[in-house]
């Protein structure tokens, strides 16, 4: 499948421009990312294990969906899509949530979508060449190990956190 390019934005989020994912300079370039924040009845959220191949953040926890916005897609077309990709979610009702802008470790704008899912984690199909594995965990639970245990997660995931909980 080829890749389509990225969408290259200013600083008010308006598109200048496209980039093969490799040519993007992460202290230049700003860029679109979408994420989807999982929860479910028992008040857990659904994280996910970076593959330990991935070329960045290699076995650090994250949201349980991400994404970068690539050519004609939209914030929300890209989150539907990343959310069937990496977990086999389809037709998912995801709610508007918050967006941030980053400047560090990269440079990006992140929309967020929330959506609630009860599922058993062996429900879920994961993407393997993405994803090592998932776990549903508790909103203190992960609040407390993230300012334990803060290199086990992606840089950006506290950020997250203290929007989103």
């Amino acid at each position: 499948m080829e890749r389509r390019k990225v969408i290259i934005v200013d600083e008010t989020d308006t598109p200048i421009g496209l980039k093969e994912r490799a040519d993007i300079d992460p202290t230049k370039d700003t860029y679109r990312c979408t994420g989807v924040w999982i929860t479910n009845s028992q008040d857990e959220v659904l994280i996910a294990r970076r593959k330990l191949t991935k070329d960045v953040d290699p076995g650090k926890w994250g949201p349980a969906v991400a994404g970068t916005v690539e050519e004609g897609e939209t914030y929300e077309s890209n989150a539907m899509k990343e959310a069937e990709e990496e977990l086999g979610l389809k037709n998912v009702k995801l709610d508007l949530g918050p967006k941030n802008h980053l400047e560090s470790p990269r440079k990006y704008f992140g929309q967020w979508f929330v959506c609630k899912v009860d599922k058993a984690i062996e429900d879920f199909v994961i993407q393997e060449d993405e994803v090592e594995q998932i776990a549903w965990v508790g909103k203190k639970e992960l609040k407390k190990d993230l300012e334990a245990n803060p290199d086990k997660y992606v840089p950006a995931l506290s950020r997250v956190v203290d929007l989103l909980i």
